[in-house]
């Protein structure tokens, strides 16, 4: 113990230490600055890249917000793999500039990989379809989805998972592989259909007229008209129902906007339908008592009947 605690072992183990950090703090400082130049240099290739497939429209084929979403989920999920690759490259040259066999670890890394690639089957599934979604454009990040069942807007897109965020703020991951059914609803364009329930005693002309009306405005409207794609399309009487008849139209407006036009023209009908007296039928019952029972007299001379106007009790009584 004594002999490794010499004067001259201290001084040899010291010597050796110098020239070691001579010779490799070097290496080290010039990997480490080429390390961070080349990622200054990646998030500029990004940014670039990025505002360049901002700028371009798709030949006209999107507009530009399509673009923009189909800019950021490309450009997020290239940023992601040359990270990976860099970092990668970065390790290795690092533990190979201080001494460590690189050989020796990719070695038992090649075997583990093969091991663990038999209970990986799954991982692999979740990589091809997330690279066959991404492929054939089926969705972009900001879009609004309904993926198994479940809507919200798509906050991330990986190669494994797609991760939604619902309206109550709650987050969604979804692998690639496990995705039964996705709808997309803000692709391209989007739309609000409209079921709208009128009284059988209307007018189903002078109703027509008043929805049609009531659309034109709405897109005439300064906060409005830049949403819309065509004017109000109104399909017509689409269905008799039990206590009203329903009309059927749809607004087309630009990606994501649906929901606005929707609420600002829900709210215009029903006020130019009070104006113009046109009845918005909602359920009721109507009671038909004979003459000496009251309305505690559970015998069978009690009836009930639903969706007739209650003003026929009084005249029924009578």
């Amino acid at each position: 113990m004594e002999d490794l605690l010499s004067r001259e072992n201290i001084d040899l183990i010291l010597n050796r230490l110098f020239e070691w950090c001579l010779e490799v703090i070097p290496q080290l400082l010039i990997t480490i600055l080429l390390f961070i130049a080349i990622r200054h240099f990646l998030k500029k290739a990004v940014k670039h890249i990025e505002k360049k497939m901002n700028e371009r429209v798709d030949n006209g084929k999107h507009s530009q917000d399509e673009s923009e979403k189909r800019a950021t989920t490309l450009v997020g999920l290239l940023n992601t793999i040359a990270n990976s690759i860099i970092w990668s490259i970065f390790i290795i040259t690092v533990l190979k500039i201080i001494g460590v066999d690189v050989t020796t670890i990719l070695g038992s890394a090649g075997i583990l990989s093969l091991a663990i690639s038999f209970g990986a089957q799954e991982l692999v599934r979740d990589g091809i379809a997330g690279f066959f979604l991404l492929l054939e454009d089926r969705v972009r990040v900001g879009d609004v989805a309904a993926i198994n069942g479940v809507s919200g807007k798509v906050e991330r897109i990986d190669l494994r998972t797609i991760t939604l965020r619902d309206l109550s703020g709650t987050i969604h991951v979804f692998q690639n592989g496990k995705i039964d059914t996705l709808a997309n609803m803000t692709k391209d364009w989007s739309a609000m259909v409209f079921n709208i329930g009128v009284a059988y005693k209307e007018n189903m002309d002078e109703v027509l007229k008043v929805i049609e009306r009531v659309g034109n405005e709405l897109q005439q409207d300064k906060d409005f008209t830049h949403k819309f794609i065509a004017p109000i399309e109104i399909f017509g009487v689409n269905e008799f129902a039990d206590s009203s008849v329903i009309i059927q139209a749809r607004i087309k407006t630009i990606t994501s906007e649906q929901w606005a036009v929707r609420r600002a023209f829900n709210k215009r009908l029903k006020l130019a339908f009070d104006e113009e007296g046109i009845e918005i039928p909602f359920p009721q019952r109507n009671i038909y008592i004979q003459p000496g029972k009251t309305l505690l007299d559970d015998s069978d001379s009690t009836k009930e009947q639903t969706n007739f106007s209650f003003s026929h009790i009084t005249k029924n009584h009578e």
